[in-house]
């Protein structure tokens, strides 16, 4: 349940810091009060590129729509569910409900996310704002 903040920062604002503190204690207590809790977190990895940031999340062994990928401001949510199967007295993988939360840079288009599921890695592509992208400026004279 925990949210992440894995992107690399261009500047240092401590105002900022601060506030992005206080709304993931904010969303703490509103999933502890609420019931939300996962009983595991998949392992996920995170990538920023010159376009896109890119999130990875291993998930074998589900279908697309076991899965949910939501965006709520900035904050980027995986979660589902595993059944477990009667197959025996010996559990051979997870099972029970699953988040994975991170919050997104202020530069994340969020209006245009992508994801694929493929061979058990979901891969969520959050394309960056014309802002957060890096241009050449032309010198004269």
């Amino acid at each position: 349940m925990q949210a992440g903040v894995p992107w690399q920062r261009r500047s240092w604002d401590p105002f900022t810091e601060f506030e992005q503190l206080w709304d993931q204690m904010g969303r703490l207590f509103e999933q502890g009060a609420e019931g939300d809790m996962a009983a595991w977190r998949p392992v996920a990895e995170t990538e920023e590129t010159p376009d896109a940031y890119i999130v990875r999340a291993e998930l074998p062994g589900l279908k697309r729509e076991d899965i949910n990928v939501e965006v709520n401001d900035s904050e980027l949510c995986v979660s589902g569910e595993i059944s477990e199967e009667d197959k025996g007295q010996m559990l051979r993988r997870r099972t029970g409900r699953f988040v994975y939360r991170t919050i997104l840079p202020s530069d994340a288009d969020t209006e245009h996310i992508g994801g694929e599921l493929a061979d058990g890695i979901l891969t969520v592509r959050v394309p960056k704002t014309e802002k957060g992208r890096a241009r050449r400026i032309e010198i004269k004279g």
